[in-house]
C-alpha cells in the first residue's frame, strides 16, 4: 500500500501526463482525485488508463500487481475543484501555457489544506513565477515527469527560488512510493532536459525543413550512432508537436534568445493538426487517429 503519509493525492490536468501520473499513483496504492475542467478530458483519461493497464497486464504474466479494477477504483474524476479540499500533495499537468496554469494556482491555493505542496509537471515554465501565485511558494517545487509516466524511472525536481528542503523531502517520498527517483535542478526555464531536448528535436525540424535528410534517416542517425532508444523527430511526436512548440516559444521568451526560435515547419504542422502520435500523423503516420 502507499506511504500513508499520501492518503489522497491531487492531479489536475487529465490530459496524456494527468493520466499518466494518476495511474502511476492508484497502482502505487495512493487515491486520487482527478481533476479536469471537460468531462470529455476525463472519460479519455479513464480509458486510456484502462487500455494501459490491459496493456501491462499482457506483458506481466506472473499476475503481480494490482487488478486494473482495484486500480481504477483509487482514481475519482472530477470537474469540481472544491473535491481538492482534503488532498495531501497535488500534482499540476495543464498545458504549458502561462495564462492557463495562472488561472488553476489561486483557485487551487484557496481551497487546498495549507501544508498541501503543490508540484508544478512542467518542462518550461519557471516554479518561481508559478510560487508567487500562490501563498506557499515555499511549498511550490517542479515536477518534470517524463512519458509514458508509469515506465520512466526518473524525474526531474525544480527547486523555485523559495522552495524549502522540507518541501523537497515531501516531493522526494512521494516520488519514492511512485517507485521513482527524482534529481534536484535549479529553476532557469527549460530545466536540464527541456533545455537541450527542444534545440535537438527543433534543429532536427530544420534538418527535415531544409531537405538535409528525411525524418527517418535523421532519426535512424541519433538511434545508430549515439544509442538513443527513440530519434528527436520521434521524440517529438510522442511528446507532441503542440507541446513542443509552446515550449519552445516559452524558451524564446524567457531567454530573449533566438536559438529558440521555432522551425517555420513545426508552427505549420501543429496549424495543420499533425501533432505527432495523439493526432495520429506527425512526422510519421500512427494509422488511425485516437
Amino acid at each position: 500500500m502507499g506511504d500513508m503519509e499520501f492518503k489522497t493525492v491531487g492531479v489536475v490536468g487529465a490530459g496524456v501526463m494527468g493520466a499518466g501520473v494518476a495511474q502511476n499513483l492508484a497502482q502505487s496504492g495512493v487515491d486520487v482525485i482527478l481533476v479536469d475542467i471537460a468531462t470529455e478530458a476525463l472519460d479519455k483519461a479513464t480509458a486510456s488508463i484502462r487500455q494501459s493497464l490491459r496493456m501491462q497486464g499482457l506483458f506481466n504474466k506472473s499476475g503481480g500487481g494490482a487488478k486494473p479494477a482495484e486500480v481504477l477504483a483509487r482514481i475519482r474524476t472530477t470537474t469540481d475543484y472544491d473535491e481538492l479540499a482534503g488532498v495531501d500533495f497535488l500534482i499540476e499537468n495543464v498545458v504549458e501555457r502561462w495564462p492557463v496554469k495562472a488561472e488553476v494556482y489561486p483557485k487551487i491555493d484557496a481551497i487546498c489544506p495549507p501544508e498541501c505542496v503543490f508540484a508544478v509537471n512542467t518542462s518550461c515554465i519557471s516554479i518561481t513565477k508559478v510560487g508567487s501565485l500562490t501563498r506557499r511558494p515555499e511549498r511550490v517545487v517542479g515536477t518534470h515527469f517524463m512519458n509514458p509516466v508509469p515506465l520512466k524511472p526518473v524525474v526531474e525536481v525544480i527547486r523555485g527560488f523559495h522552495t524549502t528542503d522540507e518541501t523537497l523531502d515531501t516531493t522526494r517520498r512521494l516520488l519514492a512510493v511512485m517507485g521513482k527517483e527524482g534529481i534536484v535542478v535549479q529553476d532557469l526555464p527549460g530545466f536540464v532536459s527541456n533545455r537541450v531536448l527542444m534545440l535537438t528535436i527543433n534543429e532536427a525540424v530544420w534538418l527535415v525543413q531544409d531537405q538535409v535528410a528525411p525524418a527517418e534517416d535523421v532519426d535512424r542517425l541519433f538511434k545508430t550512432c549515439f544509442g538513443h532508444k527513440m530519434g528527436p523527430l520521434e521524440t517529438g511526436d510522442l511528446i507532441g508537436l503542440d507541446t513542443i512548440l509552446d515550449s519552445l516559444l516559452v524558451l524564446e521568451e524567457s531567454y530573449r534568445d533566438s536559438k529558440f526560435r521555432p522551425c517555420p515547419l513545426l508552427q505549420k504542422m501543429v496549424d495543420a493538426g499533425l501533432l505527432g502520435r495523439k493526432s495520429g500523423r506527425g512526422f510519421y503516420d500512427y494509422g488511425i487517429s485516437v
